[in-house]
C-alpha cells in the first residue's frame, strides 16, 4: 500500500493548528498506511499575524522558523503560492519561491490560507498595516517624523509630525493605537521632545468601541486608551489622506505625519484562483465537518472557510479564538473519515470571549455566558492576551 500525502496550504494560525492536530490524531498512520505531511506557504516561517503591530512600533521579530516546532519533525516544507486545486485528480499547482511552476499530488488537502487586511483604495493615501513590509515602513515613517520634529522650529509643523491617525477601530486598530502612542511617547522623550505633545487619534465610524459586546466594555476601552494617550474620535470615518491631511466623513480635517489603515479583514483573495467553491464574500464553502463542497478529501478551517453551526445556524467569526476549537475537531474528523467512521460536526464556542492588548501590562478581557459579563483589565488581562497570542502560534 502506498503512503498517503496530506498537504496543508497555509502556515498561519489555522494551518499550523491543522497540521499539528491531524499529525497527532492520526499518529502519522491510517489503515496501515504511512501519512506524509507537507506544509506549503509563501513565507519562509510562521508569521504571528496577530502581532503585526509590534514591528510597526518596534523591532520585535514575529516570524518563527518552522524548525522551532517539535511537531514539524518529518514534515516537508514547500515555499510557494498555490495557483489552482484540481480536486478531480487530487493535484495542486503552485509557483515556487523562484517563480517556477510546479505541481504536487495529495490524498488529503487542508486549505487554511486565512485572511488578509482589507485594503483602502490606492487614491486614499496612508499606509495599510497588512504585512511585515508595511509594518517596517510604518515604523520607519513615524520615527523619521519624530527626528524631524526635534529640529522643527514651526510649532504647527512640529505638532503635525508628532500626530498619527489610525483609521479603523476594530481590535487591530485598538491594539495598534495603544502600543504606538506609548512607543512614540518614549521615543519623543529620548529626542528631547515633550511626550505630552504626541497625538494618536483612533478613528471610529461607530458611536462606540467594541460593537461585539456591551457598551460598558467599549467605555472601559476608551478609558484605558485615553490613559495610553489615544484619543478616540467617534462617528468619523477617514475618507483619504493627502499630503499630511486626513479628510473625515463629517467634514473635519486632521493634520498628521502618518495615517495607518486598520479597516478589518477579508478572506484571502488567493482563494479565488484555486477553483474551490466560494461564497460571494470569498470564503470556502464547507459542510458541518469542514469538508469542502464537491471536493473529496479536501477540508478547510479558519478565516478562509464559511463554517456554520448546524444546530444554531451561527457562522464562525473571522478571529483566532475560533480556530482553537476547529483544529482539534478537524484532527478527529480526518481520522474518522480515513477509517470510515462517523465524524464530529462543528459546534460554536461555548462562550463569547475577547481579549485585547493595550500595551505592556495593560489589557482587557471580556467573557459572556449565561447572561453574565466578566471584565478583567490591567496586568492579568495583559498576561491572558499574551498567553492567547502564544497559543495561537502554538508556542505553548
Amino acid at each position: 500500500m502506498k503512503d498517503l500525502t496530506c498537504i496543508v496550504i497555509g502556515g498561519g494560525h489555522a494551518g499550523l493548528a491543522a497540521l499539528k492536530a491531524i499529525k497527532e490524531k492520526t499518529e502519522g498512520m491510517a489503515n496501515g498506511q504511512q501519512i506524509r505531511f507537507v506544509l506549503l506557504d509563501k513565507q519562509p516561517g510562521h508569521v504571528r499575524k496577530l502581532l503585526l503591530f509590534r514591528p510597526a512600533v518596534g523591532e520585535e521579530e514575529i516570524m518563527i522558523p518552522w524548525t522551532h516546532y517539535e511537531f514539524f519533525e518529518g514534515v516537508k516544507f514547500v515555499q510557494g503560492t498555490v495557483t489552482s486545486v484540481d480536486s478531480t485528480d487530487k493535484q495542486i499547482r503552485y509557483e515556487d519561491a523562484q517563480g517556477n511552476n510546479a505541481q504536487i499530488q495529495y490524498d488529503i488537502l487542508v486549505v487554511a490560507v486565512g485572511s488578509v487586511a482589507r485594503q483602502p483604495d490606492p487614491d486614499q493615501g496612508g499606509i495599510s498595516l497588512n504585512d511585515l513590509q508595511t509594518a517596517k515602513v510604518i515604523r520607519e515613517r513615524w520615527r523619521a517624523n519624530l527626528k524631524q520634529a526635534a529640529s522643527e522650529t514651526n510649532p504647527k509643523e512640529r505638532k503635525r509630525l508628532m500626530t498619527v491617525a489610525v483609521a479603523g477601530a476594530g481590535v487591530s486598530g485598538i491594539e495598534t493605537s495603544a502600543e504606538l502612542a506609548l512607543k512614540m511617547q518614549k521615543e519623543a522623550l529620548s529626542l528631547g521632545l515633550n511626550p505630552s505633545d504626541i497625538s494618536v487619534y483612533l478613528l471610529s465610524a461607530q458611536d462606540r468601541l467594541f460593537m461585539e459586546g456591551p457598551e460598558k466594555v467599549g467605555l472601559k476601552l476608551d478609558q484605558i486608551l485615553s490613559e495610553c494617550g489615544v484619543t478616540v474620535l467617534y462617528n468619523r470615518k477617514a475618507i483619504r489622506e493627502e499630503v499630511g491631511v486626513v479628510s473625515l466623513s463629517n467634514g473635519d480635517r486632521l493634520l498628521v505625519g502618518l495615517c495607518i489603515w486598520t479597516i478589518g479583514l477579508i478572506p484571502n483573495p488567493a482563494l479565488r484562483m484555486m477553483g474551490l467553491p466560494l461564497t460571494p464574500d470569498g470564503q470556502v464553502l464547507v459542510d458541518e465537518s469542514y469538508r469542502v463542497q464537491g471536493a473529496p478529501s479536501v477540508y478547510s478551517i479558519g478565516d478562509c472557510a464559511r463554517i456554520v453551526d448546524p444546530k444554531t445556524g451561527k457562522a464562525a467569526l473571522m478571529r483566532c479564538a475560533e480556530i482553537a476549537l476547529q483544529d482539534e475537531r478537524l484532527g478527529k474528523i480526518v481520522k474518522a473519515d480515513l477509517e470510515g467512521r462517523p465524524s464530529p460536526v462543528h459546534k460554536s464556542a461555548p462562550l463569547d470571549l475577547y481579549c485585547i492588548g493595550l500595551g505592556e501590562n495593560r489589557g482587557l478581557v471580556w467573557a459572556h455566558k449565561w447572561g453574565l459579563d466578566v471584565i478583567v483589565t490591567g496586568k492579568s488581562a495583559w498576561k491572558f492576551r499574551s498567553a492567547a497570542w502564544d497559543l495561537g502560534s502554538k508556542l505553548r
